[in-house]
């Protein structure tokens, strides 16, 4: 991959990072405010979608974690290698999924090894 590249998805990836850090800075405050509910349906309804958008965020958090390895593969020089097969991962692949840790043809395997593993089960 070329310098060019790297400095691409370097920003692309710490652009991403600082994007979901920032929401998650919004819902700690969004959750500090004290509401008071004298409907118990009104209530469960807030809990409810309090309880979505904390899954969300903890996707969120994953997806940071995620973002910070591959910004230690562009820093080791292993970004958009497949961890599988050695190859190199197409670019329009890793704008799409930045992320990513496999080529096309290793996730298409993996994926039908899970759907063979689900079927079994």
């Amino acid at each position: 991959m070329d310098q060019q590249n790297i400095e691409f998805f370097r920003s692309l990836l710490n652009q991403r990072m600082q994007e979901l850090r920032s929401e998650a800075g919004k819902t700690v405050e969004d959750m500090d405010e004290d509401e008071n509910f004298p409907d118990p349906t009104d209530r469960a309804s807030m809990e409810s979608n309090r309880n979505s958008v904390l899954r969300i965020r903890d996707r969120e958090r994953k997806l940071i974690f995620k973002i910070q390895e591959a910004l230690q593969r562009l820093d080791d020089g292993a970004y958009g290698i497949c961890e599988q097969c050695g190859e190199e991962i197409g670019i329009e692949r890793l704008k799409a999924r930045p992320v990513t840790t496999l080529c096309i043809a290793c996730k298409s395997d993996q994926e039908n090894e899970e759907r063979k593993a689900r079927r079994v089960v």
